[in-house]
C-alpha cells in the first residue's frame, strides 16, 4: 500500500521500511557469501534500485521506438565501434 508520504520519495530516498521477501535458498546463500549475513538488506536495496533503473530505461526505449521506430542495427554497431575503438561489426551479432 502506498501512502501520500511514500509518493514523495524516489528510489533510494526516504526512511527505511521493513518488508518480507522470499528468496530461493541458493540465491540467499550466494548473497550472504558476497556480503555476509548483515549485508543482505543493503545488497537487496541496491539490486532493487538497479532493476528500477533498468525498467525505466526499457520504458524509455519502448517509447522512443514507438515514436521513431527501432534503431538501425548497422548504425548501432557503427556507434558502438566508435565508442569502443573496435570495428563496426564488433558486437553486432549480440
Amino acid at each position: 500500500m502506498t501512502t501520500d508520504d511514500d509518493a514523495a520519495f524516489l528510489p533510494g530516498d526516504g526512511p527505511t521500511s521493513g518488508t518480507s521477501v522470499i528468496l530461493t535458498t541458493g540465491t540467499l546463500r550466494a548473497i550472504r557469501e558476497r556480503v555476509g549475513k548483515r549485508g543482505v538488506s543493503a545488497y537487496l536495496e541496491r539490486a532493487a534500485q538497479r532493476q528500477i533503473e533498468r525498467d525505466d530505461l526499457d520504458e524509455l526505449i519502448a517509447d522512443f521506438d514507438q515514436v521513431h521506430g527501432p534503431a538501425d542495427p548497422e548504425a548501432v554497431a557503427a556507434k558502438r565501434a566508435r565508442l569502443t575503438g573496435g570495428s563496426s561489426d564488433a558486437g553486432a551479432a549480440t
